[in-house]
């Protein structure tokens, strides 16, 4: 898999190891030379300086036959325009761009680009951790908007239906985990204590479950 980094920032660079290790044949592009010096040492794909607007350094990074960009600098308007560009006029199939101020937000949106916002997920996953020590997080998608948590059943809702303790239209659950064996529940799943059940919610149905165990706990 052929990709193209757009960005030799602390994203960049993170993300090259990644894909390295993954076994991704891949070009990092940077106007700054000085920033390919904190690449590891271990580091095996190509490395371009030049603008990433200038259609002859693309073309050395070898957009043209890329599987995928990832335009990560600390630039909306530049990760914007570079993923329009990969899409328009190299038709790379799968583009991704960092956004670094949430306020462009919008704008990437309307491009229709693939998005990892590490402002709006890190205060989110922030915000959860102090707010859902029981419900936890076990994958995220999107931004956030939607992730899967795992609880684990506590004695008090032992017997209880999954559609009792999910009874949000906010929660949707995923599976039942008892013994090491996994299903698929059903709405008259019955639930035991120590069962590990994960659920697909926003941050408003895992509130609302969390509550629901306080109020167990309480009774």
């Amino acid at each position: 898999m052929k990709i193209v980094i757009v960005g030799c920032g602390r994203v960049g660079i993170e993300l090259a190891q990644r894909l390295q290790q993954a076994g991704a044949d891949m070009t990092i592009v940077d106007n700054i030379a000085a920033s390919f010096k904190n690449l590891p040492a271990s580091f095996e794909g190509l490395v371009v300086e030049g603008e990433a607007l200038n259609e002859d350094v693309l073309l050395r990074a070898g957009v043209d036959k890329a599987d995928g960009l990832a335009a990560v600098t600390n630039s909306d308007a530049l990760n914007a325009v570079i993923g329009q560009i990969a899409r328009e006029v190299y038709h790379v199939p799968h583009i991704v761009v960092r956004n670094y101020d949430p306020r462009w937000r919008p704008i990437h949106e309307s491009f229709k680009h693939q998005m990892v916002s590490s402002t709006s997920w890190g205060a989110q996953r922030i915000e959860e951790m102090l707010y859902h020590a029981d419900v936890r997080t076990v994958y995220s998608a999107g931004n956030g908007e939607v992730e899967i948590y795992e609880i684990s059943i506590p004695a008090q809702w032992d017997g209880k239906l999954v559609n009792e303790v999910l009874r949000s239209t906010a929660s949707i659950p995923v599976s039942v985990t008892r013994a090491g064996r996994a299903i698929l529940p059903s709405d008259d799943c019955v639930l035991k204590t120590g069962d590990l059940v994960h659920f697909s919610a926003t941050m408003e149905g895992a509130q609302i479950v969390k509550d629901q165990m306080m109020s167990a706990e309480r009774n």
